[in-house]
């Protein structure tokens, strides 16, 4: 079972031919609401990637709003436990408001987490024994710091596997890293975390063994088309991206990442394997317009694979 702790925003998403300078207006080619945050997200793509087995348990917070109907109607679809979902009347349910370049796919995106930016200590200590159950917990910053401390703390004190995106990026206190058997920055945010630009593969291995020196089990450095890296006490993986036709939309590529890697690691497989399969995912996903609707199913990823 896998528990993810993060955030559901209805997503406000806008396809523009480029995006506006400072001041102007443009009017966009397409709009559309879709679900997504970065919690929701990798919980999808975990779903999905998992086929008819597994399970999968979002933990979250949400308004009382037909934002939070809609959260709650996927989740019904998607067959993701919504069981500990909470609900809170001070707060709406998260939002964003996504822009996509439609001939770069670039995005630009500015989130308002609602009622899940009010998830604390005390809220994720409710969320215990499910956290406590669980094969793998998975968290991301989206969620407020106290929050998703807490509930690696708790994983990791119950012997359960930790993964962390650190996204929105920000520095991390030295404790938390002690926490993580695996963190997957990009590499804008591997960058923020060890302090200079990671441009390059080279660049992501020596911002993986710092990561791994300060504590981390595994780094895992994504890096777009230059594929991904990861670094660990046992091994350093160089593994090249998949390449596809067309890039729609590359909103959802590092939660579908995340949400394939947890689902394969989390059924058994080693490192590389897990890797090969999330990367995997990231192509097809970016190939779909959308965020959590984007997220590939295991049939789609293991016949991409094949090819």
């Amino acid at each position: 079972m896998i528990s993810v702790l993060g955030v559901f925003n209805a997503d406000l998403k806008f396809l523009v031919e480029r995006f506006p300078k400072t001041g102007e207006t443009l009017h966009a080619i397409s709009f559309e609401v879709q679900p997504g945050g970065k919690g929701f997200n990798q919980a999808v793509a975990s779903r999905r990637a998992m086929g008819d087995g597994g399970t999968v348990v979002m933990l979250t917070q949400l308004g009382e709003d037909n934002f939070a109907q809609m959260a709650r109607g996927v989740m019904e679809r998607e067959k993701i436990d919504a069981s500990h979902v909470l609900t809170s009347a001070a707060m709406p349910t998260g939002t964003a408001m996504i822009m996509v370049e439609e001939k770069s796919a670039d995005n630009k995106i500015v989130i308002a987490p609602g009622a899940a930016s009010l998830l604390g200590e005390k809220e994720v200590n409710g969320f215990g024994d499910v956290i406590t159950s669980s094969t793998l917990f998975m968290t991301n910053l989206e969620v407020p710091m106290v929050a998703a401390k807490a509930g690696l703390v708790h994983a990791r004190a119950n012997s359960v596997k930790t993964l962390f995106d650190p996204a929105p990026a920000c520095q991390l206190a030295p404790e938390l890293y002690q926490q993580l058997d695996f963190i997957t920055p990009n590499e804008s945010e591997a960058g923020l975390l060890v302090g200079f630009d990671v441009r390059a593969l080279d660049d992501a291995v020596k911002a993986g063994k710092i990561l791994c020196s300060r504590g981390v089990g595994t780094a895992i450095v994504t890096m777009g088309s230059l594929g991904v890296v990861a670094v660990s006490g046992k091994e350093t993986i160089t593994m090249p991206a998949f390449e596809i036709e067309n890039t729609v939309d590359t909103t959802g590529a590092g939660d579908a990442f995340n949400g394939c890697f947890a689902a394969r690691f989390s059924e058994g497989a080693k490192l590389e394997d897990a890797l090969r399969f999330a990367s995997a995912g990231a192509a097809l996903c970016v190939g779909k317009f959308g965020a959590a609707d984007a997220m590939p199913l295991k049939k789609e990823i293991e016949e991409f694979m094949s090819k």
